[in-house]
């Protein structure tokens, strides 16, 4: 699996983990709901400040997030 993809799964396994919507999970991290949404779809890919934020948030390695690691 491509690391795209696995970001994408875990950015929504983690987001549904802690209950969130997409767009309270947007509101957490200062971007637009239809941000975390095309995320989650594949369409586009964060920054690496926008990963950064993302692992922080939900406690996690940006290894784990970006599927190098298999480890939070």
């Amino acid at each position: 699996m491509e690391y795209k993809e696995k970001f994408r799964k875990r950015l929504k396994e983690l987001r549904l983990e802690k209950g969130l919507t997409q767009k309270k999970l947007a509101k957490e991290i200062d971007v637009g709901k239809t941000i975390v949404c095309s995320w989650e779809l594949g369409y586009n890919e964060p920054t690496l400040s926008r990963i950064v934020a993302i692992a922080k948030f939900f406690d996690v390695t940006t290894d784990y997030l970006c599927g190098l690691d298999d480890f939070y």
